[in-house]
């Protein structure tokens, strides 16, 4: 792991159009991005998986071409998406600085492990996307692929996730997704893709200062010249002159500090966490206990595990209590189902041993 290597640099900015479209767009775009100053790499895509045929699908290597010229031209480091061996080769010989794994191809781990044997033996530096779908497992599975085979300077973009009725975003954050990767791999740089997840220009300063309030490193932005005449994804890119107004108007908070009077209220604020984590615990396992008592009694009187109308009953009053308690639905539903997940786990567990 080399610490210098652009991708630990905090408050690291990687921007560019979403796909290459001529020499003359990328470099237009590659200059003006230069100039604002607050941009550290150059992103743009040379070959695009599209969701559906006939769409503009990239360049293709010749773009690789168009990169390396905005390099020259710049002093920008450059990057692309990769989805095979093949655009491994190509990318590595036109020297791009960082490839990136996208979010279809993560979902693939035949892809991944083709990916990761074209990078064996190499010094290659690699974002990887996190899946299409909410796959903790298949992300994680990426991030081992590549370790493999030697690849030490890893990185990882949360762009969000494919869901069933989203309609406020175009790719739902789950920020607890990423934020358990963040625990699971502390020393992998997390960077936030706000355009992907939001799908347009309007919340992406919400979403990126989300993320920089939850210790994400940086963030990889859509940026043309034109957005609206953008061959790709043109909804959601925005102007370079945009971006730095966006960069100006975040706050960059460091991750701790070494201020006494900080670190002593922080630990006595800690301090009355766990205690309240040993209650709830505690509570929790009562309930549990009572649980295993109703289990026993629907057993004995032939009674389904299952009772749908009690359930419903008992989420729509803890909606109600939590509202007044200032928790949002969102939490309430999510922690009352993990209890109810595991009361029918016990419920189901007598009724086996009966």
């Amino acid at each position: 792991m080399d610490k210098n290597n652009i991708i630990y640099k905090e408050k690291l900015i990687i921007a560019g159009p979403c796909s290459a479209e001529s020499e003359e767009q990328l470099l237009k775009t590659a200059t003006e991005l230069k100039t604002t100053g607050v941009v550290d790499v150059l992103r743009a895509g040379i070959w695009k998986p599209r969701t559906n045929p006939g769409g503009f699908e990239g360049p293709g290597t010749r773009g690789l071409a168009w990169l390396s010229k905005a390099k020259d031209l710049t002093g920008l480091k450059i990057a692309t998406e990769v989805a095979n061996d093949k655009h491994v080769e190509d990318a590595l010989h036109f020297n791009v600085d960082i490839l990136w794994i996208g979010a279809r191809t993560t979902v693939n781990p035949f892809s991944v492990q083709n990916i990761a044997d074209a990078l064996k033996g190499t010094k290659a530096t690699v974002l990887i996307k996190n899946p299409v779908n909410p796959d903790i497992k298949l992300w994680i599975g990426a991030i081992e692929r590549l370790q493999k085979v030697g690849i030490e300077n890893i990185g990882l973009i949360h762009r969000g996730f494919s869901s069933y009725g989203n309609t406020q975003y175009r790719n739902a954050p789950i920020w607890q997704i990423p934020i358990e990767m963040k625990r699971l791999f502390p020393e992998i740089p997390m960077i936030c893709d706000p355009s992907h997840i939001c799908g347009n220009r309007t919340n992406l300063q919400e979403i990126s200062q989300i993320s920089l309030d939850l210790a994400y490193r940086g963030l990889i932005i859509e940026s043309h010249t034109n957005p609206d005449e953008a061959w790709t994804d043109k909804d959601q890119q925005i102007t370079p002159n945009v971006l730095k107004d966006i960069y100006n108007q975040l706050i960059w908070k460091s991750s701790s500090t070494n201020q006494s009077g900080y670190l002593q209220e922080l630990a006595a604020l800690r301090e009355q966490i766990n205690l309240y984590d040993d209650d709830l615990l505690r509570l929790i396992s009562s309930r549990m206990k009572v649980s295993e008592k109703i289990g026993k009694l629907k057993r004995d009187n032939a009674v389904t595990v299952l009772q749908s109308s009690r359930w419903n009953e008992i989420l729509e009053r803890m909606l109600q209590k939590g509202e007044k308690l200032d928790l949002s639905n969102d939490f309430i539903k999510a922690y009352m189902e993990a209890l109810h997940v595991e009361s029918i786990r016990i419920q189901e567990l007598i009724k086996e041993l009966s």
